[in-house]
């Protein structure tokens, strides 16, 4: 594992840790996320955008999920 993804894996951890999701999950998002990290961070900022629309986050977040949900399924089931 690569220096960057090191640090991010621990930033990540770090952000779940207070999410009450167990270990195996926050595992499991971790992976996925480090797979395609851009795609992540796309998804971040599309969920920003809408909530400077007026979206609430939950809201922003799930329409921009759905709208990336084929990419993530690919990324899950790899």
């Amino acid at each position: 594992m690569g220096l960057k993804k090191f640090f991010l894996k621990k930033l990540m951890k770090s952000k779940l840790k207070g999410q009450n999701i167990p270990e195996e999950q926050q595992d499991k998002i971790l992976d996925v996320m480090l797979k395609n990290p851009e795609l992540f961070k796309k998804i971040a900022q599309e969920a920003q955008e809408k909530m400077k629309e007026g979206k609430d986050q939950q809201s922003a977040m799930m329409e921009v999920m759905q709208e990336h949900q084929d990419e993530l399924k690919d990324l899950m089931g790899k």
